[in-house]
């Protein structure tokens, strides 16, 4: 999305009462800065993920033998329940909405904010302490029953630790239903107007539908969370059959959230790859509107498929024919997005960066991790399998292969926007083929396993299992130790980098019509939209030429085209004095 920089008249260029910049103690703080709170997300979520990895790896360690050698039962199920906690509402979801969405919404709408600054920072301050009492929770055996938390056995098991784990959930549910409320206003009433809808970029899109999504399901949960709480601490039995409740309606209201909370990780994901496969193959993203409205349809599609968690729960045959289609049928909207980022792929000038590499082996691991979804929709198939290593190779395929790959490219397709420096490609490329290796290396024997019929959740099994059980903890060994390179890379590299310049991937999007990293109100004057994100090689596309040469020779002729005579000789586009070739020209053309 080119954009000049040009006065307007309604929109004044602020008051600065601040410095440019802040200094590195102001992220440690209480700030409203939307771009503060993004990598205040970015960094928390991280070392949220270095611990349920962790703990990730202690639990394969168990189950290299079949016997209980390594963790007492009793901590394994609090390692299963804290890093399936982790990994969703900790890590994934935080690092995807509130760390690249806050930072990147308000640069790709055109505001020099959230609309709710203090909201937004209020929200992301709910995490940490929801954090501490989940690891405090582990001082008294932590929660056991998994991280469903299924009645009967949250409440007869450990009623310390299961409340801090319920109470750290309605936090984090909380600080999502806040930031879903902010990301909307922001998107619906704070893009720039000189900004059509479809011009808005793909990720905002995303964002939009998984804060709809996030509204509607968030609060279900966090009731049903809060009646469990007074089941065990109150007396009250809402789940407890002997006193008239029903454990089959705790299971309702947590997958009426929970397989949601799949979209809620992957539609961010999704809006992610949109923007960094059509900047690095060259070419304009094909189907626009079509990736566009998928994402809502998911949005609506994906609030009817939770009965297929509960097929085996006893229920009635026309509600299994009903949720077996929806499940089915949200998987064409996905589908949609795999072949127009195929397409867009295809026949482009294609620059194999980290983020890219990442990106095509999203796609790679998300087709695997769809594919086995679609049979877990058919009820005979879901039965055979239900409870079994099948459905924990699926969802790591969809939620590692898919999330993580994804947020693994955003992190290093906009490292230079956030940092302002270059990260190392050979370190980058060395991260993702221990990464590629070893989520297959992992999940893919998982497969096998279940339909062997080993079941989930257990830390002895049967011996006839251990070979492939060697195999998936060999390669989770490979998976912790290939987050090593990634470490060094970006320590090293936002200290000592070199600098990227303001817009080194020569995209279109407003992010990259502003200084690396940003300044603290992102422009001195708010852009003006001229032509959409995605125009590489479109005729809308060639009076960027002019514009470079402008800014290049500075002439009176650039106060004609919007771009301030002050800004002439470093362009926000596009800075240096490299030669635009094929290689490095935005509009892709000759």
């Amino acid at each position: 999305m080119t954009q000049t920089q040009i006065p307007l008249d309604t929109q004044s260029k602020p008051e600065k009462s601040h410095p440019k910049a802040w200094k590195w103690y102001h992220y440690f703080g209480y700030n409203i800065d939307h771009k503060v709170i993004g990598i205040q997300y970015l960094v928390t979520a991280f070392f949220f993920y270095l611990l349920g990895g962790l703990m990730a790896m202690g639990l394969r360690a168990e189950l290299y033998t079949p016997d209980s050698d390594v963790l007492e039962p009793e901590i394994y199920n609090a390692f299963l329940t804290n890093h399936g906690t982790i990994m969703i509402f900790l890590w994934i979801i935080p690092a995807a909405i509130g760390g690249l969405g806050n930072y990147l919404v308000p640069l790709m709408v055109g505001a020099r904010d959230m609309a709710f600054p203090n909201l937004n920072a209020i929200a992301f301050w709910l995490n940490p302490p929801a954090g501490a009492l989940l690891i405090a929770s582990l001082a008294f055996g932590g929660a056991q029953s998994g991280w469903t938390a299924y009645p009967p056995l949250s409440i007869i098991t450990n009623n310390m630790g299961q409340s801090l784990w319920i109470i750290c959930i309605v936090l984090v549910g909380t600080s999502s239903i806040l930031g879903a409320l902010n990301f909307i206003a922001t998107i619906l009433k704070m893009k720039v107007p000189s900004m059509k809808w479809e011009e808005l970029p793909l990720f905002c899109w995303a964002i939009l539908a998984t804060s709809v999504l996030a509204l509607c399901s968030t609060p279900v949960l966090a009731a049903g969370l809060i009646m469990l709480l007074f089941d065990i601490n109150f007396g009250t039995g809402f789940f407890i059959p002997e006193m008239g409740g029903d454990v089959v309606v705790y299971q309702h209201l947590f997958w009426f959230y929970s397989h949601p909370a799949v979209y809620l990780m992957i539609l961010p994901i999704f809006g992610i790859i949109s923007e960094i496969i059509p900047i690095h193959a060259r070419k304009p993203i094909f189907g626009y509107k079509a990736i566009a409205y998928s994402s809502l349809a998911i949005c609506l599609v994906g609030l009817f498929v939770w009965v297929h968690h509960m097929f085996t729960s006893g229920t009635p045959p026309w509600m299994r024919m009903f949720f077996t289609i929806s499940t089915l049928i949200v998987a064409v909207p996905t589908g949609v997005k795999i072949f127009s980022w195929i397409a867009t792929i295809w026949g482009g000038k294609i620059r194999f960066t980290s983020g890219m590499l990442f990106a095509i082996g999203l796609l790679v691991m998300f087709v695997i991790g769809g594919l086995s979804g679609v049979t877990l929709g058919a009820v005979p198939f879901d039965v055979h399998v239900h409870d079994s290593y099948y459905v924990v190779a699926h969802f790591h395929y969809v939620l590692f292969g898919g999330s993580v790959f994804g947020l693994y490219a955003g992190i290093y397709h906009w490292f230079p926007k956030i940092t302002g420096r270059m990260y190392n490609e050979t370190w980058g490329r060395i991260h993702f083929v221990l990464t590629f290796i070893g989520t297959n290396l992992t999940f893919l024997p998982m497969h096998q396993l279940g339909l062997q019929g080993m079941p989930r959740r257990i830390a002895m099994y049967d011996p006839r299992f251990e070979s492939l059980n060697h195999i998936c903890t060999y390669g989770s060994i490979l998976l912790g130790l290939s987050v090593i390179p990634f470490l060094i890379n970006m320590i090293w590299s936002w200290i000592s980098g070199p600098k990227a310049g303001d817009n080194p991937w020569n995209g279109l999007s407003l992010e990259w019509t502003t200084s690396s990293p940003p300044i603290i109100e992102n422009w001195e004057v708010l852009p003006v939209v001229t032509y959409g994100p995605y125009d590489f090689g479109s005729k809308k596309t060639l009076g960027i030429r002019e514009r470079f040469n402008l800014i290049s020779k500075p002439t009176s002729r650039a106060k004609e085209i919007g771009i301030p005579i002050s800004e002439a000789d470093s362009s926000s586009l596009y800075s240096g004095s490299e030669s635009i070739n094929d290689s490095q020209d935005p509009t892709g053309e000759n």
